[in-house]
């Protein structure tokens, strides 16, 4: 605690820093382990809810108002992005705080450094070197506690936003059973048949 206390208020804003980041990566990383993932090299038919489920669902009713359309394949990217929405909420805020965690820590060594030197400049340059040393300490606290916050968001963040672009592509993935196959689905549609078997044999 005496590092906090002597840090001043700027250490304590990187530690609410630090815990609103962490709070934000840990959520959105057991949001992530929980979601339920379809097996696509399953039938759609076989699948039991989530995403992948929902993306192909309203894509084939896309498909049997529209056919194989430009229309189709926004359709599937608004989908997509409509899914990860919830799991990049937050991202952003985590990027500014590990962006300006050290930018903080810098404007407090900057500024008990200027009081270091108001402290000699009103002892008219006779300052006991061990004083000065405490005050050019406290002054350097504040950088490293701002690095020491930035380093690991930045890097929690860098694997969390690996392992949501896993899950984009994986939703991609489901996606383009619809997409790869809409030629199959038109053909389906004309004859009348239903487009759920037409997805399973071509898987």
């Amino acid at each position: 605690m005496m590092w906090i206390d002597k840090g001043g208020p700027i250490i304590w804003i990187l530690i609410a820093y630090s815990i609103l980041g962490l709070a934000i990566i840990a959520s959105r990383y057991l949001q992530l382990l929980l979601t339920r993932r379809c097996n696509l090299l399953l039938s759609p038919k076989q699948w039991q809810g989530g995403a992948e489920k929902r993306i192909v669902e309203q894509l084939r009713g896309v498909l049997r108002l529209h056919g194989h359309s430009p229309e189709l394949r926004a359709t599937a990217t608004h989908l997509i992005q409509a899914e990860m929405k919830p799991f990049e909420s937050g991202l952003k805020t985590v990027a500014v705080l590990a962006n300006t965690a050290p930018l903080l820590g810098l404007l407090g060594t900057i500024t008990g450094m200027i009081k270091a030197f108001q402290v000699i400049e009103s002892a008219g340059g006779k300052v006991d070197a061990m004083a000065l040393a405490g005050g050019i300490w406290e002054a350097m606290l504040t950088t490293g506690v701002g690095l020491s916050v930035a380093i690991p968001l930045l890097i929690l963040l860098h694997f969390l936003e690996s392992a949501l672009g896993r899950y984009h592509w994986h939703l991609h993935q489901a996606a383009a059973l619809v997409l790869d196959r809409s030629e199959s689905f038109d053909i389906a549609v004309d004859e009348g048949l239903d487009d759920w078997e037409t997805v399973a044999d071509v898987l």
